[in-house]
């Protein structure tokens, strides 16, 4: 029988009413395909995935499929976020078998766990007539499968790790990033920013790494690359410009038509992404982005316990009350006239439609190819005038969108996404000085510490309906660690600090491996998967991997902890010499930034350290490691630092600090 319905997932639930006899993953259904020596088929996707939607429809919901999925096989379906340790296991093997991936993605094993067989979406028919297939094999020759099984097993092994170019231990030269920046800028798409492919995807810890390197090395190509990407990101349809918030990727060339689900982590790195390049242009659009999504975020995904929930579906219901993609976002050129009037013909200038902003069966998605700031000028509209205008065109077709069916609503909070949300709040305060957001980012912390961390000391992963649940994976300590840093960075209060170093220190216990000098994705606590995982590639999300490191690097100087220290330069002696395509390690790059010769720390020691630290968090300086207090401390890197009545700024390098200065911006203006 069907078992979902006994879950709290919505991708599971959405399944719970399927005829396919569907399972959870658990010890109990493992331990079943094993007594009863049948095949297992692992089906992952995630609730705001369309084709995933589609291929339920198609095949999942037909009795047929089902009646030949549930004589056969163990099935078991799973919620990549929810089990992204399941997932990225399986999808290692699927990429192996057939050079792509994506969900839904759908796995044939054998009983112990081991695939034979992968792909991502299938049509009825295809998948009915593959699993029979499988099935027959099984039952007529199963050394077949057991002997293509192992071979299968050593592939994703030696997958776990990249090779040590760099056995010596010799820590990388700077000059690296010159060397990979040349190859990399040869991808650059000049015309509508990003990359020269589509889809495209924001990958937000490309353009951060980007932005910084641009910065430090005064590149103004590189910087204009950076802003011109920002720039028509910010208005594409890929951004929803009534509504606020970022959709997952774009289809085409132009960040233009969307797959238009809302992912809780791509809003929170992007908030933190235009915030840093706020701070460094004082560009307006940034803001506006910022201030639109973190908007977006606290009306939509904001939960009761000061926690965020996980997505918007990309398809809701339509006029005929059929699901549909995008249905929610899309406009028709009548729906425009009758809404804006006399008005239709500028908007019509200002959002493109047109060709240029048509998607298809009469529908338009919103695209700015022309800035309001031209606008003006070829309009001879004064500009605060069209702005005027633009905002409240926006304000009556939100006001008209909310009375359409919205998109279904994910309703769980996983722990790392919470973190990272939690960060993008940290750093639009950092920016913008809106204290509303330091208030959300200080729940959204009480919501962790409450909820998010049993008492033994791990953290939960996923928490919904008032229960948490699932041992937390890497990714879940190493963004809570970010964000306590980033906290400590706006509050001084070295709680976030004690509380950051415990689970960095819980890391090292639970998923270090010392052979390899890198941590493992799951806690040694939890039992073992088919192959063993080592998040190393910064993807939409970077590694867990690197941005432990970046907290080591953090930590090291915090503490005064060389251990730390130690093993940070260990990973990335490891890591970086062996970097071939760079968009895949611009985390990893990040951190390596840090050991270069414009890299500095700064401690504030004085009665208005809290200010001192707000005029230095408004500026643009990724290479600065800031600490504050306004008494005495005990945290290493300020003990014995602060003296009454003075205000003192100690400025240093790689922990060496010159003497104190007195003057706040004096030292600024030399950082």
């Amino acid at each position: 029988m069907n078992e979902l319905s006994q879950e709290t997932s919505p991708y599971l639930l959405q399944h719970a009413n399927n005829p396919v006899h569907w399972k959870a993953w658990n010890d109990k259904t493992l331990e079943s395909a094993i007594d009863n020596n049948k095949l297992i088929l692992i089906s992952v996707g995630y609730s705001a995935c369309h084709w995933c939607h589609v291929m339920e429809h198609e095949t999942f919901e037909d009795q047929e499929a089902a009646t030949l999925m549930n004589a056969h096989f163990v099935n078991i379906k799973v919620d990549r976020e929810e089990r992204p340790d399941v997932d990225a296991v399986y999808m290692k093997a699927v990429q192996l078998m057939t050079q792509r991936g994506g969900w839904p993605m759908n796995v044939v094993a054998l009983p112990d766990g081991r695939p034979v067989w992968g792909g991502t979406y299938f049509r009825k028919g295809d998948w009915m007539q593959t699993l029979d297939h499988l099935a027959r094999l099984w039952q007529n020759e199963p050394e077949k499968m057991v002997d293509y099984a192992g071979k299968l097993h050593a592939g994703l092994e030696a997958l776990n790790i990249l090779p040590n170019e760099n056995p010596s231990g010799h820590f990388p030269e700077q000059s690296k990033l010159e060397e990979l920046l040349a190859k990399w800028s040869k991808s650059f798409d000049w015309e509508f920013g990003g990359y020269q492919k589509a889809p495209k995807f924001m990958l937000p810890n490309n353009f951060k790494f980007l932005l910084r390197y641009g910065f430090q090395t005064q590149n103004p190509d590189l910087l204009d690359f950076v802003n011109l990407t920002l720039t028509k990101m910010a208005t594409g349809g890929i951004f929803d410009t009534v509504g606020g918030g970022f959709s997952r990727y774009s289809v085409d060339f132009k960040w233009h038509v969307p797959h238009f689900e809302k992912m809780l982590y791509d809003n929170g790195q992007l908030v933190s992404l235009y915030s840093d390049a706020y701070k460094l242009t004082g560009n307006p659009l940034y803001a506006e982005i910022v201030e639109k999504t973190l908007a977006f975020v606290s009306r939509e995904l904001l939960g009761k316990d000061g926690n965020f929930y996980s997505a918007l579906d990309a398809d809701s219901k339509n006029d005929n009350g059929q699901s549909e993609e995008g249905a929610f976002y899309v406009w028709t050129k009548s729906e425009l006239e009758k809404l804006l009037g006399e008005d239709f013909t500028l908007f019509s200038e200002v959002f493109s439609i047109n060709d240029f902003g048509h998607w298809e069966h009469g529908r338009y998605v919103f695209i700015q190819k022309h800035t309001v700031e031209e606008l003006s000028e070829i309009h001879k509209i004064p500009l605060t005038e069209l702005q005027s205008k633009k905002k409240n065109w926006e304000q009556i077709l939100f006001t008209e969108r909310e009375k359409r069916h919205r998109p279904g609503l994910d309703d769980k909070s996983l722990t790392s996404w919470n973190a990272i949300m939690l960060k993008g709040f940290v750093d639009a305060y950092k920016a913008l000085g809106r204290p509303e957001y330091l208030k959300t980012a200080l729940k959204n912390a009480e919501f962790i510490q409450n909820k998010c961390w049993a008492s033994d000391g791990n953290l939960w992963h996923s928490y919904k309906n008032g229960k948490s649940t699932i041992n937390a994976y890497l990714e879940d300590y190493a963004f809570v660690i970010d964000a306590f840093i980033a906290l400590y960075e706006v509050t001084l209060d070295e709680k976030f600090l004690t509380q950051a170093k415990q689970l960095c220190d819980y890391c090292f216990d639970h998923f270090y491996d010392a052979e390899q000098g890198f941590f493992l994705f799951t806690s040694n606590l939890d039992k073992a998967l088919a192959a063993s995982h080592y998040e190393m590639e910064d993807n939409v999300i970077p590694a867990s991997n690197s941005v432990m490191c970046e907290n080591l690097y953090r930590l090291s100087i915090y503490f005064g902890n060389q251990h730390y220290e130690t093993k940070c330069e260990n990973m990335l002696s490891h890591i970086v010499p062996v970097i071939d395509y760079a968009s895949a390690f611009s985390n990893w790059l990040n951190v390596f930034l840090n050991f270069s010769d414009k890299q500095r720390e700064l401690a504030i020691c004085g009665e208005n350290a809290l200010s001192e630290m707000a005029e230095v968090n408004a500026f643009y300086l990724p290479h600065l490691t800031l600490a504050a207090t306004s008494s005495g401390s005990r945290l290493p890197f300020l003990e014995n630092r602060f003296q009454s009545g003075q205000n003192l700024y100690y400025v240093c390098q790689n922990q060496t600090c010159q003497l104190p200065e007195t003057d706040l911006a004096s030292v600024l203006k030399n950082l």
